[in-house]
């Protein structure tokens, strides 16, 4: 399996999917870190995350995949939401909750 499959099926296995630097416990990044906040204040509690400090070739080809330069990544149902900024302006207006219950009924 190439790694664009590997991430193509970690995108559509899980409702909703962060590629991260660390882990939610410990984010090694500022934006890492208010992208797991947001998204655990707007009630995520089936998150799947990806540490792409340990897998290097995720890390080098999830930009070319999403066509999104930085990390974090945030997909919802398969779909690229954004990176940081846009995460915590969708949690500060209330659309990343409604994002996240949507996910999570369903």
């Amino acid at each position: 399996m190439s790694v664009l499959e590997r991430i193509q099926a970690e995108v559509e296995g899980h409702p909703i999917v962060l590629f991260m630097k660390g882990t939610p416990q410990f984010p090694m990044c500022g934006f890492s870190s208010r992208a797991i906040q947001a998204l655990t204040e707007a009630g995520a509690t089936q998150l799947h995350t990806v540490n792409v400090l340990e897998d290097p070739e995720v890390r080098a080809n999830l930009p070319r995949f999403s066509n999104w330069p930085t990390f974090p990544q945030l997909f919802i149902h398969g779909e690229l939401i954004g990176g940081c900024d846009i995460t915590v302006e969708l949690f500060e207006s209330g659309e990343l909750a409604r994002m996240i219950s949507e996910t999570q009924a369903s």
